[in-house]
């Protein structure tokens, strides 16, 4: 790699890019990220090199990221000359040989693909010139574009622009992309007070939680006293179902370096850390040759294109703890001690990292701001609604049929993301609720299925925006159960430097507890309110003061089930096994049999083709009956 120092330099690599991004040849594509490896991705991959090599096939096998709908993966896609992109969802290396068979043929015949892309579907995910040139071949007509997926339709993709478009081990394809473009412009042909000002129009709000307008933190950071400044990038994803900002470290790690070296200038920055948890070891593996690239190409170092402006970035490795997300607690973390969070009235801005003054955002953030260079704040600001500028990524988990990574709209309906993208709720179940933000966020209601996602609107409704973990609850879910969930993991996290979350919500998880096992008594419900006000009001932190959260929506929208686990004894959704039966029904029962085999503790008894009978004593409330019966005939009361 040579050094990058001139606008003809980067046009050089853009083509060299552009060449692999479209190659002359076949070129197949598997998607290598976390979700894709954990389908069988590597099976898939070295299945297709052997063949590949079996066969003596002049094709090009690369390594891409998930494209975001994680329930069809492992995804392979196949770009041949004057053909459209061709994605095959949920492969196997047995199913291998039929998609090699079909590119050494050059037609699709018989396994059909899930997908294509097409000239428009290029342009609609922020493609600036096509992957192939019509006319569209008859054999790929009748299978659907990208943009007539259902999960697909209502998205727009700017934080995850290149994931799943790219092979993220080449920096030359992020370049052919416009990579490192918006830094050529933010350094040349810009002030720092110009950029600061471009952030502040764009209506950018911390995508990490908080909310902030990103242009007014940096713009402080700026004006704040100290020769040496920092940027930083929070990478300590810990909310439970999230994956919204490992997938951008994986799919397209260049988005978030060139995001923090034009943040750096524009703050006057001469160092960078991106702390991520050690939990994501491709993250850091990907990250870390992003780095390498950048520094190797000159956009890490000296002199970044011979603007006399020095930066560098490195990579701090957390330990795991939730609380290091929250931004004192990360600096102290980076600074090799317990990653413990500071009171707030010490700015990080002006008092940070070694008590310097430091910028903290987190990976989406960052990977917006490229865009925001390169196409400017009007554009930016026309998307999305009211001082909610832009798009947010969501990991849409739980119980939805369409799981996976979404980028859309601010102010989309929260209907539209359950019904249209996610797919709705699978076996015919009724949505109930969403969490949203994580542990410290809240449950929407589907009462408030109409709800505008958005930062404002979540606050309002007793949630949180949060770094965008949105997990999907159906019928059969205990409220009382979640929310007891998320406490008991807040209290496993708490760092336990201040009182009211070391011993407040400890407590609250002793009665959540007590209630969901049958020893709830009168009072619970009141106690746990006015626990929360005083951890709210007391706790040093983000974690402490949102701990309450999950409590408190839950008691806003259905205080009806505690008041059942606590007065009647009844769990109304069936979980809480200390407040649940399960019985045979007369009416429903063929007596199969099955029931009786599958139990683990042999409680069920009967004969054959006669109503079975389940002994109360020995039931240890497992629910593989109910699971097993193919006759709704177990009862949960």
């Amino acid at each position: 790699m040579s050094t990058i120092k001139t606008l003809e330099d980067l046009n050089k690599a853009a083509k060299r890019g552009l060449e692999s991004i479209i190659p002359s040849k076949t070129k197949i594509m598997v998607g290598m990220s976390t979700s894709g490896l954990a389908s069988g991705a590597q099976e898939v991959y070295d299945a297709l090199a052997a063949e590949i090599k079996k066969r003596k096939l002049d094709v090009v096998l690369c390594k891409t990221s998930a494209m975001g709908m994680d329930c069809i993966e492992p995804l392979v896609e196949v770009i041949q000359p004057n053909r459209p992109r061709l994605a095959y969802s949920r492969m196997t290396a047995k199913k291998v040989p039929e998609v090699i068979n079909q590119v050494a043929k050059g037609v699709v015949d018989g396994f059909k693909p899930t997908y294509r892309m097409d000239e428009e579907d290029y342009l609609c995910l922020n493609e600036k010139k096509p992957y192939f040139k019509g006319p569209l071949p008859n054999d790929v007509k009748d299978i659907p574009t990208i943009s007539n997926v259902d999960f697909y339709k209502k998205q727009v993709k700017i934080a995850t622009r290149n994931c799943g478009m790219i092979n993220f081990e080449s920096i030359d394809e992020y370049v052919a992309k416009g990579g490192y473009f918006s830094l050529y412009k933010a350094l040349t042909q810009m002030k720092p007070e110009q950029i600061i000002d471009e952030i502040i129009a764009s209506g950018l709000r911390g995508r990490g939680g908080g909310g902030f307008p990103a242009g007014v933190k940096w713009q402080t950071c700026r004006r704040a006293h100290g020769d040496i400044k920092y940027v930083l990038c929070n990478g300590d994803e810990g909310d439970p179902g999230a994956y919204m900002d490992r997938s951008v470290m994986e799919g397209d790690p260049h988005s978030i370096i060139e995001g923090m070296i034009i943040g750096a200038f524009a703050i006057g920055a001469t160092d960078g850390f991106i702390y991520v948890r050690n939990e994501y070891p491709l993250a850091v593996a990907n990250l870390q040759r992003a780095l390498d690239q950048a520094r190797a190409y000159g956009f890490l170092g000296n002199n970044i294109f011979n603007s006399g402006f020095n930066f560098d970035i490195k990579i701090g490795k957390g330990a795991g703890a939730f609380v290091c997300g929250e931004s004192t607690a990360l600096m102290t973390s980076l600074e090799g001690k317990a990653g413990e969070p500071r009171a707030k009235y010490i700015h990080t801005v002006e008092y940070g990292l070694w008590n310097r003054p430091s910028n903290l955002n987190n990976v989406e953030t960052w990977a917006n701001v490229p865009a925001i260079i390169s196409r400017g704040a009007k554009w930016f600001s026309s998307i999305g609604c009211k001082n909610n500028s832009g798009t947010k990524v969501f990991s849409l988990v739980g119980k939805v049929n369409n799981i996976g990574l979404v980028e859309v709209p601010m102010g989309i309906p929260l209907k539209d993301i359950i019904y249209e993208i996610g797919g709705g709720i699978p076996g015919g179940k009724k949505f109930k609720a969403v969490q949203t933000g994580g542990p410290s966020g809240g449950c929407i209601p589907k009462s408030l299925e109409d709800i505008s996602v958005d930062f404002d609107a979540l606050w309002e409704a007793g949630s949180m925006m949060g770094s965008g973990g949105m997990i999907v609850m159906d019928e059969t879910t205990c409220m009382v159960d979640i929310a007891r969930y998320f406490i008991d993991f807040l209290e496993f996290e708490s760092c336990g430097k201040c009182v009211p979350c070391r011993e407040g919500v400890m407590r609250m998880n002793e009665i959540l507890h007590d209630i969901c096992g049958g020893k709830g008594r009168p009072g619970d419900i009141e106690l746990l309110e006015s626990m929360s006000k005083g951890i709210v009001d007391g706790a040093l932190c983000a974690l402490g003061s949102t701990a309450p959260n999950p409590v408190l929506s839950t008691l806003k929208y259905f205080r009806d089930e505690y008041t059942a686990h606590v007065r009647d004894k009844k769990c109304p959704a069936g979980v809480c096994k200390a407040l649940i039966r399960f019985s045979v029904s007369d009416e429903k029962c063929t007596g199969c049999g099955v029931c009786l085999k599958k139990c683990p503790t042999e409680c069920i008894s009967g004969e054959k083709k006669k109503t079975h009978v389940i002994d109360q004593t020995e039931c240890i409330k497992c629910g593989v009956c109910k699971e097993s019966c193919k006759f709704d005939a177990i009862i949960v009361e």
